[in-house]
Parts: structure tokens; C-alpha cells; sequence
């Protein structure tokens, strides 16, 4: 049974206490309709035009009065074009938008924490204060080029602009796809409507020729202070991220196996990933766990903090600014690593896959199923050309060349390998 009444926020709350009162409309706006959810008092709003319902919005985002106030327009758009949306944002600025789209992505599961707190500080110091009371219909070139680009691009990166500027993009397109709000205002403005400038690919900091140099100070600083020293080691020796390198766990790894895991939570593309582990590799974290329980570090993390936890992103990147001094960074190792493969002519696809790229469904289901082998072959050829630099003199495996599978002393090392697995993951 439909209620007659007379729309008001009052009237709604009042004849929500009433569970037979489900459907409601109002004789002095023909077609608009109130219906209460399960959710009491929540509730939905729709214009019937043409025996179509059209959903306007739901309450109490959107209020009696914000509804009545917008309903003439709303009219005259549907007359105009009967499958235009019917929504009516209960935002009027984009400072409301936007603080909607940031708490939706502080519980998005699906980011990361490092991709959270980028998008909630880019939102709260650069386009809240700058566009966040800009009405949604006064969304133009102009006006976006005067209040937010042109003042953005003075004192940061042009990559950074970019950022701030699809955090813009995104945030309304979403607004829009949910039915938040009828018309996306960012709809037709580009990035490039500001700036022809192209973005340029930061120059890599580190070179080849300054590899055996930079595994001389790694070999020194493992003597003393063994940490900093395997996070610089594992990101060299594996194309690994500082986020995804830092997390590492022994539980996440297999000596037995030769396997290092890198569950989902830890990457940054979101799909899980393997490496394979060489024989100086599996050396060297031999050797580091014997260091961690000399000092007695018998955690699952093989970076720790001070606290016992992992070590934060903070901690990390104070690792780096001690061992580059200014004159490279963490991403510098990744970049040089990358370089080095492609310098010893390993494959473009088993690059980007020991990498972790993002990549496309079918070559994912490729790398799944034919290249395990490729890539363990791939990162053996590395870790020999580091062993000629100065690796081989960190992780101590002496003929660690990997040229005959079948040495004694290769077979030797991977038992001892299965042993030390044993111990540590039992420990943990």
C-alpha cells in the first residue's frame, strides 16, 4: 500500500517507526516516490516519468529538502532525454566528493598501504585546500589551470602533478559510475589540456661500472651490520622492490626448494610472485640467519625493527639514504639489475617477469607454465657476472658458479640448504 503524505525529513523519521509504511509519495509532486530499505531509516528515492522509474538517490545521503529543491531540474531533464540519469549528488562541491572518494580508498582491501596514504595525503594538502570548494557544475579548464595545475606544477614534480590530477579524474569518474552524482565533471578534461611536456623516465643513478664498487661497501657494512646490508643484497640480486623486499619472512622462504614467495599482501601489483633462489643466494641467507641468531633475532622476519616487528617503509628508506649518501636510491638497485639482464642478453618476457611487472592475463598464464626454469637460469647468469664483481665474497660459496649441476659441492650446499630450512622455519 502506498502512503499519501507530505514529504518533509521530519515526516520520514517519524513514519519510520512504522513497518507498515514501506512506499510513500507526496500529491503535490506527482511521481516522486519514497520507499524505506530493510535498513530503517535508510531509504530510496524515485521519479516515475513515463511508467519509468528512475532512482534519484537514497536518504538520508540525500534529504527531503535537497530532493524537492532539485526536482524541477530534474524534470526538465528527463523530458528533454527520457534515459538520462535521474541521480541528484547529495555533494554540491568537489571537496565533498572528494572527501567521500578518500575514505572509500582507506578501506579498499585491494591497495596497498604505501597507495592509501599517497592518495589520502595528495587529497588532503593539494585539492581539498586548492579546488575542494569549487561546486561541482563550475568544474572547467579554466578554472581547473588557474586554482589546481598551474600552482601545483610551480613546486612539484610534473609526475606528481599527474598524480594529484587522476586522483581527481578517478575519484569522480567513481562518483559517477555509482550514480552519485548525474554528470561527471572531469568528463573530456585531460592531463595533456594543461601540459605538452612529456614525462621522462628518471636517469638510472647506478651503473654497471660502479657494481663492483658498491658490493666492496655491502661486503664491508655485512661484516658489522648484517641487515642493511642483505635488504641492498636481495634487491640487487633480485630486481625486487624496497616494499616487497622488506617484508620478506623466512616462512616465506624455501631453501629446500630453492623459493623465495612473495605472498599477494607484499606486492605491488597485487598478484603473488616467486623467485627462484640460486646457490649463492641460498649461501648467503644461510649465512645471514646464523648472524640473526648470533644476535638472537629468531623472529619470522628477516628485516626487523628495533620492536621486533618488520621493518617499516621509513626504516627502509633510511637504509638507503646511509648507503647512497644522496647519490641513488633503493629504485636505483632495481633499475640496475634490470639493466644488468638486459646487458647480458636474458630475455625481454623473463625480465619483465622477474621484475613483476604488471602483465596481461595470457602472458601470466604463460609465465605460469613454461618459464620457471628460464628465470632460475636467467638469475644464475646474474649472480655469476656479481660473483665476478666482488658477490662471491659475501656469501662465501666458493665455485659458486652453478656450470656443473652436479658437483659435489653443490650438492653439499643444498643439503645443508634443507637443514638450515628445517631449523629456522621450526623456530619461527
Amino acid at each position: 500500500m502506498t502512503m499519501t503524505v507530505a514529504f518533509s525529513d521530519a515526516e520520514i523519521r517519524r513514519r519510520a517507526d512504522d513497518p507498515a509504511t514501506v512506499l510513500m509519495r507526496d500529491p503535490r509532486h506527482p511521481g516522486l516516490y519514497f520507499r524505506f530499505t530493510e535498513a530503517r531509516p535508510r531509504g530510496t528515492w524515485s521519479l516515475v516519468v513515463r511508467k519509468k522509474w528512475n532512482r534519484i538517490g537514497a536518504y538520508p545521503d540525500l534529504s527531503a529538502k535537497a530532493v524537492l529543491a532539485a526536482l524541477p531540474d530534474l524534470r526538465m531533464r528527463l523530458s528533454t532525454d527520457p534515459e538520462a540519469g535521474a541521480a541528484v549528488s547529495p555533494w554540491a562541491t568537489l571537496g565533498e566528493l572528494l572527501s567521500w572518494y578518500a575514505d572509500r580508498m582507506s578501506r579498499d582491501r585491494n591497495l596497498s598501504d604505501k597507495r592509501k596514504a599517497t592518495g589520502k595525503s595528495a587529497i588532503a594538502c593539494h585539492l581539498i585546500p586548492r579546488v575542494g570548494e569549487l561546486a561541482l557544475t563550475d568544474v572547467r579548464h579554466g578554472t581547473l589551470d588557474t586554482q589546481l595545475m598551474w600552482p601545483l606544477q610551480e613546486t612539484l614534480s610534473l609526475e606528481f602533478v599527474r598524480l594529484i590530477f587522476g586522483l581527481l579524474v578517478v575519484a569522480c569518474r567513481q562518483a559517477h559510475t555509482l550514480g552519485l552524482i548525474p554528470v561527471n565533471p572531469m568528463a573530456g578534461i585531460k592531463f595533456s589540456d594543461f601540459s605538452k611536456t612529456k614525462i621522462k623516465a628518471k636517469p638510472a643513478r647506478l651503473r654497471g661500472v660502479q657494481i663492483e664498487g658498491l658490493l666492496g661497501q655491502l661486503h664491508e657494512l655485512f661484516e658489522f651490520d648484517p641487515q642493511p646490508a642483505m635488504l641492498a643484497l636481495m634487491m640487487l640480486c633480485h630486481g625486487t622492490r624496497i616494499g616487497e623486499t622488506r617484508k620478506a619472512q623466512w616462512s616465506h622462504i624455501s631453501l629446500a626448494e630453492r623459493t623465495w614467495y612473495l605472498p599477494v599482501g607484499n606486492t605491488k601489483t597485487r598478484v603473488e610472485h616467486s623467485l627462484p633462489l640460486t646457490d649463492q643466494v641460498c649461501s648467503l641467507l644461510i649465512r645471514y640467519r646464523a648472524a640473526q641468531q648470533a644476535s638472537h633475532c629468531d623472529g619470522d622476519c628477516l628485516f626487523r625493527s628495533n620492536s621486533g616487528k618488520g621493518m617499516s617503509e621509513g626504516q627502509a628508506s633510511a637504509v638507503f639514504t646511509g648507503l647512497g649518501k644522496g647519490e641513488w636510491s633503493s629504485h636505483d638497485l632495481r633499475k640496475l639489475a634490470r639493466t644488468g639482464w638486459a646487458d647480458l642478453g636474458i630475455d625481454f618476457l623473463i625480465g619483465e617477469m622477474l621484475i613483476n611487472h604488471a602483465m596481461g592475463h595470457n602472458v601470466q598464464a604463460y609465465i605460469h607454465t613454461t618459464v620457471e626454469e628460464r628465470k632460475r637460469a636467467a638469475l644464475e647468469l646474474w649472480h655469476s657476472h656479481l660473483d665476478q664483481k666482488g658477490f662471491a665474497l659475501i656469501h662465501g660459496l666458493k665455485e659458486g658458479r652453478n656450470e656443473n649441476s652436479g658437483n659435489a659441492l653443490k650438492a653439499t650446499k643444498r643439503k645443508a640448504c634443507e637443514a638450515i630450512q628445517e631449523s629456522t622455519i621450526g623456530e619461527v
